[in-house]
Protein backbone atom coordinates (compact mmCIF):
# COMPACT_ATOMS: atom_id res chain seq x y z
CA UNK A 1 0.00 0.00 0.00
CA UNK A 2 1.69 3.51 -0.96
CA UNK A 3 0.71 7.09 0.29
CA UNK A 4 1.83 10.08 -1.06
CA UNK A 5 2.21 12.85 0.89
CA UNK A 6 2.19 16.57 0.31
CA UNK A 7 5.63 18.14 2.03
CA UNK A 8 5.90 21.90 1.44
CA UNK A 9 6.36 21.96 -2.13
CA UNK A 10 6.35 18.61 -2.91
CA UNK A 11 5.03 15.23 -2.81
CA UNK A 12 6.68 11.86 -0.93
CA UNK A 13 5.48 8.56 -1.52
CA UNK A 14 5.66 6.31 1.68
CA UNK A 15 5.97 2.33 1.08
CA UNK A 16 3.28 0.59 3.78
CA UNK A 17 2.92 -2.99 5.01
CA UNK A 18 -0.49 -3.24 5.01
CA UNK A 19 -1.96 -6.73 6.18
CA UNK A 20 -5.48 -5.30 7.01
CA UNK A 21 -7.79 -1.69 6.89
CA UNK A 22 -6.35 1.09 9.04
CA UNK A 23 -7.26 4.56 9.68
CA UNK A 24 -5.27 6.93 8.08
CA UNK A 25 -4.12 8.63 11.39
CA UNK A 26 -2.19 5.15 12.22
CA UNK A 27 -0.50 4.87 8.83
CA UNK A 28 1.11 8.41 9.06
CA UNK A 29 1.85 7.26 13.01
CA UNK A 30 3.87 3.94 10.88
CA UNK A 31 5.20 6.56 9.00
CA UNK A 32 6.56 8.84 11.43
CA UNK A 33 7.65 5.57 13.52
CA UNK A 34 9.10 3.84 10.87
CA UNK A 35 9.93 5.36 7.64
CA UNK A 36 10.56 9.30 8.35
CA UNK A 37 10.18 10.49 12.26
CA UNK A 38 10.24 14.27 10.46
CA UNK A 39 6.89 13.88 9.73
CA UNK A 40 4.81 16.04 10.85
CA UNK A 41 0.78 16.41 11.34
CA UNK A 42 -2.27 16.95 13.84
CA UNK A 43 -3.58 14.40 15.81
CA UNK A 44 -5.26 14.39 19.32
CA UNK A 45 -8.16 12.12 20.45
CA UNK A 46 -7.83 9.53 17.86
CA UNK A 47 -11.94 9.30 18.02
CA UNK A 48 -13.06 12.33 15.55
CA UNK A 49 -13.89 14.35 18.68
CA UNK A 50 -11.55 17.26 18.44
CA UNK A 51 -10.74 17.90 14.95
CA UNK A 52 -6.89 18.38 14.86
CA UNK A 53 -6.70 15.42 12.31
CA UNK A 54 -8.33 16.88 9.37
CA UNK A 55 -6.67 16.77 6.41
CA UNK A 56 -7.37 16.44 2.50
CA UNK A 57 -7.69 13.05 0.68
CA UNK A 58 -7.60 13.20 -2.57
CA UNK A 59 -9.04 16.67 -3.00
CA UNK A 60 -11.65 15.76 -0.09
CA UNK A 61 -11.95 16.95 3.59
CA UNK A 62 -11.68 14.19 5.88
CA UNK A 63 -10.83 13.24 9.40
CA UNK A 64 -7.42 11.13 9.55
CA UNK A 65 -8.70 9.37 12.59
CA UNK A 66 -12.24 8.17 10.57
CA UNK A 67 -10.78 7.68 7.44
CA UNK A 68 -9.65 4.02 6.04
CA UNK A 69 -6.96 5.08 3.74
CA UNK A 70 -6.51 3.29 0.46
CA UNK A 71 -3.34 2.53 -2.31
CA UNK A 72 -2.12 5.56 -3.83
CA UNK A 73 -4.49 7.78 -1.39
CA UNK A 74 -3.21 11.92 -2.24
CA UNK A 75 -3.26 13.52 1.45
CA UNK A 76 -2.02 17.11 1.49
CA UNK A 77 -2.99 19.69 4.25
CA UNK A 78 -6.25 21.76 4.70
CA UNK A 79 -6.31 24.46 1.66
CA UNK A 80 -6.54 28.43 3.37
CA UNK A 81 -4.38 27.79 5.94
CA UNK A 82 -0.74 28.90 6.73
CA UNK A 83 1.16 25.64 6.49
CA UNK A 84 3.66 24.92 9.93
CA UNK A 85 5.05 21.88 8.45
CA UNK A 86 3.91 18.87 6.02
CA UNK A 87 0.37 18.37 6.99
CA UNK A 88 0.38 20.95 9.97
CA UNK A 89 -1.20 23.56 9.57
CA UNK A 90 -2.06 26.81 12.09
CA UNK A 91 -5.89 27.17 12.22
CA UNK A 92 -5.23 30.75 14.09
CA UNK A 93 -6.90 33.09 11.31
CA UNK A 94 -9.65 30.50 10.77
CA UNK A 95 -11.18 30.56 14.40
CA UNK A 96 -10.56 33.98 14.85
CA UNK A 97 -13.50 34.18 12.46
CA UNK A 98 -15.46 33.14 15.59
CA UNK A 99 -14.51 36.36 17.39
CA UNK A 100 -15.94 38.94 14.60
CA UNK A 101 -19.37 37.11 14.40
CA UNK A 102 -20.49 36.65 17.76
CA UNK A 103 -21.26 39.84 19.30
CA UNK A 104 -22.90 39.89 22.81
CA UNK A 105 -25.86 41.31 23.22
CA UNK A 106 -27.20 42.86 26.95
CA UNK A 107 -30.54 42.97 26.20
CA UNK A 108 -31.06 39.47 27.10
CA UNK A 109 -34.49 39.30 29.26
CA UNK A 110 -34.35 35.13 30.24
CA UNK A 111 -32.46 31.90 29.81
CA UNK A 112 -32.97 30.06 26.81
CA UNK A 113 -34.80 27.15 27.60
CA UNK A 114 -33.71 23.14 26.84
CA UNK A 115 -36.29 23.50 24.17
CA UNK A 116 -34.64 26.37 22.75
CA UNK A 117 -31.47 24.85 23.06
CA UNK A 118 -32.50 21.93 21.15
CA UNK A 119 -33.46 24.14 18.03
CA UNK A 120 -29.47 24.54 17.47
CA UNK A 121 -28.21 21.55 18.97
CA UNK A 122 -27.03 19.98 15.97
CA UNK A 123 -24.44 23.10 15.55
CA UNK A 124 -23.30 22.54 19.24
CA UNK A 125 -21.87 19.56 17.27
CA UNK A 126 -18.77 21.33 15.56
CA UNK A 127 -15.45 20.32 16.56
CA UNK A 128 -13.54 22.91 14.53
CA UNK A 129 -11.85 20.70 12.75
CA UNK A 130 -11.78 23.51 9.43
CA UNK A 131 -13.29 20.93 7.11
CA UNK A 132 -15.86 23.66 6.16
CA UNK A 133 -13.64 26.06 5.79
CA UNK A 134 -11.20 23.84 3.89
CA UNK A 135 -14.18 23.28 1.23
CA UNK A 136 -15.23 26.84 1.02
CA UNK A 137 -14.58 28.10 -2.67
CA UNK A 138 -14.97 31.66 -1.79
CA UNK A 139 -11.78 32.05 0.20
CA UNK A 140 -9.89 31.39 -3.06
CA UNK A 141 -11.64 34.86 -3.80
CA UNK A 142 -12.20 36.38 -0.77
CA UNK A 143 -9.89 35.33 1.80
CA UNK A 144 -12.13 38.22 4.37
CA UNK A 145 -15.01 35.41 3.80
CA UNK A 146 -15.97 35.04 7.60
CA UNK A 147 -16.42 31.15 6.61
CA UNK A 148 -18.85 28.52 7.35
CA UNK A 149 -18.03 27.41 10.54
CA UNK A 150 -18.27 30.83 11.57
CA UNK A 151 -21.24 31.65 10.07
CA UNK A 152 -23.09 28.17 11.62
CA UNK A 153 -22.00 29.69 14.89
CA UNK A 154 -23.69 33.24 14.36
CA UNK A 155 -26.86 31.30 13.52
CA UNK A 156 -26.66 29.10 16.80
CA UNK A 157 -26.39 32.56 18.64
CA UNK A 158 -29.22 34.42 16.57
CA UNK A 159 -31.27 31.63 16.88
CA UNK A 160 -30.91 31.16 20.71
CA UNK A 161 -31.09 35.11 21.30
CA UNK A 162 -34.27 35.21 19.09
CA UNK A 163 -36.05 32.72 21.56
CA UNK A 164 -34.62 34.84 24.69
CA UNK A 165 -34.79 38.06 23.56
CA UNK A 166 -38.56 39.28 23.94
CA UNK A 167 -38.92 43.08 21.29
CA UNK A 168 -36.15 41.60 19.12
CA UNK A 169 -37.31 39.75 15.83
CA UNK A 170 -34.62 40.03 14.19
CA UNK A 171 -32.52 38.25 16.68
CA UNK A 172 -29.02 39.60 18.47
CA UNK A 173 -28.91 43.01 16.31
CA UNK A 174 -25.17 43.18 16.70
CA UNK A 175 -24.48 39.76 15.35
CA UNK A 176 -26.71 40.05 12.42
CA UNK A 177 -24.54 43.42 11.73
CA UNK A 178 -21.29 41.80 11.85
CA UNK A 179 -22.18 39.04 9.27
CA UNK A 180 -23.18 41.77 6.43
CA UNK A 181 -19.65 42.49 5.41
CA UNK A 182 -17.55 39.15 3.96
CA UNK A 183 -20.16 37.81 5.71
CA UNK A 184 -24.02 36.01 4.01
CA UNK A 185 -23.84 37.71 1.66
CA UNK A 186 -20.33 36.38 -0.16
CA UNK A 187 -21.60 32.59 0.29
CA UNK A 188 -22.77 31.17 -3.18
CA UNK A 189 -24.47 28.58 -1.63
CA UNK A 190 -22.72 25.67 -3.03
CA UNK A 191 -23.00 23.46 -0.18
CA UNK A 192 -19.41 21.95 -0.03
CA UNK A 193 -19.40 23.46 3.26
CA UNK A 194 -22.41 20.85 4.21
CA UNK A 195 -20.81 18.01 2.21
CA UNK A 196 -17.37 18.58 4.33
CA UNK A 197 -18.58 18.38 7.75
CA UNK A 198 -18.06 15.18 9.55
CA UNK A 199 -20.63 15.91 12.09
CA UNK A 200 -23.57 16.79 9.89
CA UNK A 201 -24.09 20.18 10.27
CA UNK A 202 -25.58 22.13 7.61
CA UNK A 203 -23.87 25.16 7.12
CA UNK A 204 -25.49 26.39 4.16
CA UNK A 205 -29.08 25.91 5.58
CA UNK A 206 -27.64 28.68 8.65
CA UNK A 207 -26.36 30.83 5.94
CA UNK A 208 -29.92 31.06 4.50
CA UNK A 209 -31.40 31.03 7.73
CA UNK A 210 -29.06 34.47 8.47
CA UNK A 211 -30.45 35.76 5.26
CA UNK A 212 -33.86 35.73 6.31
CA UNK A 213 -32.89 37.19 10.08
CA UNK A 214 -31.26 39.84 8.06
CA UNK A 215 -34.09 40.60 6.10
CA UNK A 216 -36.03 41.36 9.10
CA UNK A 217 -33.55 43.76 10.69
CA UNK A 218 -33.63 45.52 7.40
CA UNK A 219 -30.54 44.22 5.47
CA UNK A 220 -30.58 43.06 1.72
CA UNK A 221 -27.87 41.37 -0.39
CA UNK A 222 -25.71 44.64 -1.54
CA UNK A 223 -24.61 42.63 -4.90
CA UNK A 224 -27.97 43.68 -6.21
CA UNK A 225 -27.44 46.96 -6.19
CA UNK A 226 -24.61 46.91 -8.90
CA UNK A 227 -26.59 44.32 -10.81
CA UNK A 228 -27.33 45.44 -14.23
CA UNK A 229 -30.89 43.80 -15.87
CA UNK A 230 -30.60 45.71 -18.86
CA UNK A 231 -33.56 48.16 -20.14
CA UNK A 232 -35.36 45.91 -22.55
CA UNK A 233 -37.87 47.94 -24.60
CA UNK A 234 -41.13 46.19 -26.25
CA UNK A 235 -41.81 48.92 -28.37
CA UNK A 236 -43.12 52.26 -29.03
CA UNK A 237 -40.11 53.54 -26.69
CA UNK A 238 -41.20 52.04 -23.74
CA UNK A 239 -38.27 50.68 -21.65
CA UNK A 240 -38.02 49.74 -18.24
Amino acid sequence: MKLTIQRDQTQETFTLQATKAVTLLSALYEIKSKLDPTLTFGAGCRSGVCGSCAVLVNGKEQLACSYTYHDNDLIEPLRYHPVVRDLKVNKTKAHDTIKKVVVPSHTSTKTATPTDESKTKIQTDCILCDSCYSACPVLAVNPDFLGPFALTRAWRYVAESTQRQQGHPQGDAPTIEAIQHNGIWDCTLCGECTVACPQGIDPKTDIMMLRGESGKAGYSDPNFAVQDFGTPDFGGGFGF
